[in-house]
């Protein structure tokens, strides 16, 4: 053992046979000598797994087994995880770069650290960071006005990691943040882009589920009041993003 820490990559898959390759060399490219890299597949009916084969190494394990949605599937990656931090790349996301890893932990010790996501098309193009940026200075209540920091882009020590709400189907990866942070004693901004997001279609009914998820995670961890307030904020804060983005197209 070098005595460097190690990290668990946590890879949730079902049926993603046209985006496993992206991720999987990405995870391969990474400089950091310290990974396991672990596939949460949900019994795909496709040939992910068989592309996911062409990347064995002593270090990747594959459990393939039914499982009662992603954020059951990401528990199950927290527990098989034996290293001293956590990050979710799941199918079709990849690190920015192959020196993130790298970058990360040669700053000084940290319980989470987070950075900066690229957004990027079907063909990898980058179409620009996400809308929601994270804080110089993030902690938990800075979710109050929405999940300004993506989970692909944060490195959380494995000792301070909660297991994901199964109440929630669409908007638990802000209850789990939120969760997080409130046992994170040292959060770090890595100050870089950590990770690249497939950028994709959310249905109009999912996109209902979700806010009205997030409307009673944030109530329950910042109060109802405070949530109806923040919620008019939002609001106009996505009106004005459509009405610039319109006018710049």
């Amino acid at each position: 053992m070098s005595g460097q820490p190690v990290v668990s990559i946590i890879t949730v898959v079902y049926n993603a046979s046209a985006v496993i390759d992206r991720t999987m060399r990405s995870v391969a490219a990474q400089t950091w000598p310290e990974i396991e890299h672990i596939i949460i597949d949900g019994v795909s009916k496709d040939d992910t797994l068989e592309k996911v084969a062409q990347y064995l190494h002593p270090n990747l394990h594959v459990f393939s087994e039914p499982d009662k949605g992603i954020y059951d599937a990401m528990n199950k990656g927290i527990r098989r995880a034996t290293g001293d931090y956590i990050i979710f790349m799941n199918a079709g996301d990849e690190f920015y770069s192959p020196d993130v890893l790298q970058k990360i932990l040669s700053m000084p010790e940290g319980d989470f650290y987070y950075g900066n996501t690229m957004v990027v098309d079907d063909h990898g193009k980058e179409l620009g960071e996400r809308r929601l940026h994270p804080p110089k200075n993030l902690n938990w209540k800075s979710l109050q006005f929405g999940m300004c920091v993506s989970h692909q882009s944060i490195l959380v020590k494995r000792s301070i990691c909660v297991s994901y709400d199964l109440n929630y189907k669409i908007s638990g990866d802000i209850d789990w943040t939120i969760r997080v942070l409130k046992n994170a004693k040292n959060v770090i901004d890595s100050g870089i882009f950590v990770s690249k997001f497939l950028e994709g279609g959310v249905s109009t009914s999912k996109r209902k589920q979700g806010l009205k998820e997030r409307f009673a995670i944030l109530s329950h961890h910042y109060g109802i009041v405070r949530t109806i307030f923040n919620h008019m904020f939002i609001l106009l804060r996505f009106i004005w993003h459509k009405l610039t983005r319109n006018n710049m197209t």
